[in-house]
């Protein structure tokens, strides 16, 4: 009877880890679905700053092709003609238990890494994340720059975001790094999620000038601008860097979410399996056990 014992201390096992994968999955599904709003309510805020950006961009070109006088652009959108030093900032997750989210992005950085030192570039990664910074110390610990956790943890925060660009913005400008690249995970769907390498420095927004969303009148209204066009170009410019990578923290928290969500409900449903193929063992064990027992009854009775 010891294997009956053993089967059922077994199938309780795998039903108390089943309730904590499902309520896992439930928390996963709660986060994901705030990431979702948040990032689709982002989205608005995100085009009214690109578009007040697109409609200064344009004016300033105007004024240049008009007086002949070339503009001096903002210093977090001049670039080196040949960058040698480069910061990667790479966004995962603080906790595992995501199936294979963490390990995309390890894979995207770690390839961009090589990619960028067979060129002979000195590339340094700033980990947003506990479990890619662990990684990268284990796989190639002389490219981590440092690592932040905690970030997002009580949901995303623009203004923590805000926090995190302003020294990246300092430091570029103080020529610490030459370009600024962001890995991060690109949210399609729960099942569906791309990596992705994005520039952030030089800060090169893509506007079309041309795009009749940038004129300067918009239905029956015209814009002006108390300040300096310039100096309300560079501000804005600044804010659509940080709502650029809000957007792409977002997307990344999104994708976790999902992943964790996905990778649990499968884990639930492996336990689900598991259980049920040990209850049919177990219940063949317990019944040959019994007519084992029967069948010595009866063997005893006859011999008397």
């Amino acid at each position: 009877m010891a294997g009956l014992k053993e089967l059922r201390t077994r199938i309780e096992s795998i039903k108390s880890t089943q309730k904590i994968t499902s309520a896992m999955k439930m928390v996963a599904a709660a986060r994901l679905r705030r990431a979702q709003d948040v990032l689709g309510k982002s989205q608005s805020y995100y085009d009214g700053l690109l578009t007040i950006t697109g409609r200064l961009y344009r004016q300033i070109r105007n004024t240049e092709k008009q007086t002949g006088v070339r503009y001096n652009y903002p210093l977090i959108m001049q670039g080196k003609e040949q960058p040698e030093n480069y910061l990667l900032v790479v966004f995962s997750s603080d906790r595992g238990l995501c199936g294979s989210y963490n390990s995309y992005v390890l894979r995207e950085t770690l390839h961009r890494v090589a990619e960028l030192q067979r060129d002979g570039k000195k590339v340094k990664v700033l980990c947003v994340g506990k479990k890619i910074g662990d990684a990268l110390r284990h796989r190639n610990p002389g490219v981590v720059a440092d690592v932040l956790t905690g970030i997002g943890g009580k949901g995303a925060d623009y203004k923590e975001i805000e926090r995190f660009i302003e020294p990246l913005v300092a430091a570029y400008m103080v020529d610490e790094f030459d370009v600024c690249e962001v890995i991060y995970t690109h949210f399609n769907s729960a099942i569906n999620r791309e990596v992705r390498n994005y520039r952030l420095l030089p800060f090169m927004p893509e506007i079309d000038v041309d795009d009749p969303r940038y004129d300067d009148k918009s239905g029956n209204a015209f814009f002006e601008y108390d300040a300096p066009a310039e100096k309300v170009f560079t501000d804005v410019l600044f804010m659509l860097a940080v709502a650029e990578v809000f957007r792409m923290f977002l997307n990344s928290q999104a994708s976790e979410q999902g992943a964790r969500m996905t990778s649990m409900d499968n884990a639930t449903r492996n336990a689900d399996d598991m259980v049920g193929k040990l209850t049919l063992k177990y219940n063949r064990l317990r019944q040959g056990a019994i007519t084992t027992e029967l069948i010595e009854i009866i063997s005893g009775a006859e011999a008397l």
